[in-house]
């Protein structure tokens, strides 16, 4: 019995050889959630829908917005931009792209019951009018000038017009577009009937929490991949991630563990490829309620509602020790919520500062000598080492007087909890799509204002007027220079009231089996598209 698996495991490594059978399997870091492009904009979600469904513009791997479905585009004024459309594209059923199309899309996404945290709905929030000047031009005016539009609406996959209620659209009329009926549902997305994109790949097959299968799209636009067939298997723990590429069982893995790193580059059957990313992982207070739910027991004051209890929470903290032990080096500690050199960085901060007896001050002086308790919430499989992080913090408060019950969880879990505002302390990431910090502010710290899309993953509730001064010119200052200034002066402040608590910057690594090879990309997506055989 032995020797027959040894015999079929190495047919199966032999098969999916690159020049055996053009087969590619990676196993990702994350679940996806749903196939519904406007679902949730998870990383691995995004993931998926960049297989199968395109955008007006898309991103480069390192970050540069290029031509997708435009060909390119232009500003008529501060509040109207046009889209010429490329020809010649086909869906994945045949059917051809056209400028309406486009309107659908941007109806769908204000139409999603199922989204998560206005993921989408926020970048079309803005939009006054979408017009069809043409079948292969697309009009958009925005209620007030958006300086990063192109960016937005890079984030929106574009899906057939058939799949949203018949009649003629009309974006301007109301919420349902001037049409009445059933918008198509994640579901339909999931089962595999409404998947239908322009992308390289076509869905075969979905199951959340199970492998997804593709297929390449032969009449895709743009340059044909590789591969005629894609598996996605989300395989969560590190472990057993490395385990199936040296078994043969992947050809290509997300997020090797950081202490195997060294060994695998000495490994000459495996290749290791890296990316810098913006991707900062953070901490998240609940400033809002009083009681809030995990801090005190749930009852009396809550103290993350002082910046100074904030401040010492932050000081405690040795991000240089923990990049350096619990990170091995594969990260950057942070100094600000983007990396520095950014639009709207602030120029030369060093590493926030670590200094326990200034926090146990700032405890004392806030009225908490003797500390306080809470509830630590984080994942243990989303990012990297996530739970080995927040056992670090954990001990790292606890050294301050904070008395620290952390509770890790499943991302499925984490992510669906975190929606419904349960935590008061939580450990998160976000990668920003634009080398500026506008879209972390406006997303993370803007007080929530869904018919702005603002705030939409302010979990914590902060709400200061003097921060959303400055980010509210910012977000309509068409200058970048102005823009700049403004969002430097938005950041000062949050880094002085510490509602979100920046960590470190992690850096994206993948592993392949020989004769595999990925670049990488800065917004830590796995592309088979960009997977190239040696």
């Amino acid at each position: 019995m032995r020797r027959l698996a040894i015999a079929l495991l190495a047919a199966s490594a032999a098969l999916s050889t690159p020049a055996a059978a053009q087969n590619l399997r990676i196993a990702m870091a994350g679940e996806t959630t749903s196939a519904d492009p406007h679902q949730y904009g998870l990383t691995p979600n995004t993931t998926l829908q960049s297989h199968i469904f395109n955008s007006l513009m898309e991103t480069a791997p390192d970050l540069s917005l290029q031509p997708g479905l435009a060909i390119r585009w232009e500003r008529e004024s501060d509040t109207s931009w046009l889209f010429h459309l490329r020809p010649g594209v086909t869906f994945h059923d045949g059917s051809a792209f056209t400028a309406e199309d486009v309107v659908a899309s941007f109806c769908r996404v204000r139409n999603n019951k199922g989204e998560v945290t206005q993921s989408f709905s926020r970048y079309a929030r803005g939009l006054e009018r979408v017009e069809t000047p043409d079948a292969m031009t697309v009009r958009v005016v925005t209620s007030a000038p958006a300086p990063l539009l192109p960016r937005d609406l890079s984030n929106i996959a574009i899906i057939p017009r058939k799949l949203v209620p018949p009649g003629k659209l009309d974006f301007q009329a109301n919420q349902q577009c001037g049409v009445q009926g059933s918008w198509p549902t994640a579901q339909q997305f999931n089962e595999g009937s409404a998947a239908i994109g322009t992308g390289p790949f076509r869905l075969v097959s979905y199951a959340r929490g199970g492998t997804i299968e593709l297929a390449r799209f032969d009449g895709y636009w743009g340059q044909k991949p590789h591969w005629a067939t894609v598996r996605l298997t989300p395989v969560t723990a590190a472990g057993p991630r490395m385990a199936g590429l040296l078994a043969g069982d992947h050809d290509l893995i997300e997020a090797p563990n950081t202490a195997d790193l060294a060994r695998l580059r000495q490994n000459s059957s495996i290749r290791v490829s890296a990316a810098p990313t913006t991707r900062l992982i953070f901490l998240q207070f609940d400033t809002a309620r009083s009681p809030s739910p995990f801090v005190q027991g749930g009852s009396g004051p809550n103290p993350l509602q002082d910046a100074r209890v904030r401040q010492a929470l932050s000081l405690a903290i040795d991000r240089k020790a923990v990049v350096s032990r619990v990170m091995d080096d594969v990260a950057v500690a942070a100094s600000q919520f983007l990396p520095d050199g950014m639009a709207g960085t602030i120029p030369g901060l060093p590493v926030l500062p670590y200094d326990p007896a200034r926090a146990k001050a700032l405890l004392a002086e806030a009225g908490y000598p003797d500390g306080f308790s809470l509830t630590f919430h984080a994942t243990n499989n989303r990012y990297v080492n996530d739970a080995r992080i927040a056992q670090a913090i954990t001990q790292y408060w606890q050294r301050i007087g904070v008395k620290v019950e952390l509770e890790t969880v499943p991302s499925a879990s984490f992510f669906t909890r975190r929606a419904r505002r349960e935590f008061s302390v939580a450990m998160g990431g976000w990668s920003a799509d634009a080398a500026e910090t506008l879209l972390f502010l406006q997303l993370w710290l803007a007080t929530p204002d869904a018919s702005r899309g603002l705030g939409g993953s302010n979990y914590g509730g902060w709400s200061d007027a003097e921060f959303d001064k400055p980010l509210h010119e910012a977000l309509t200052l068409m200058d970048p220079a102005a823009r700049a200034a403004k969002l430097q002066e938005a950041g000062r402040l949050a880094l002085d009231r510490m509602p979100v608590l920046p960590l470190h910057f992690e850096s994206a690594t993948w592993a392949s089996r020989r004769g595999f090879r990925y670049p990488g990309r800065v917004d830590q997506t796995t592309l088979a598209s960009e997977v190239t055989a040696e």
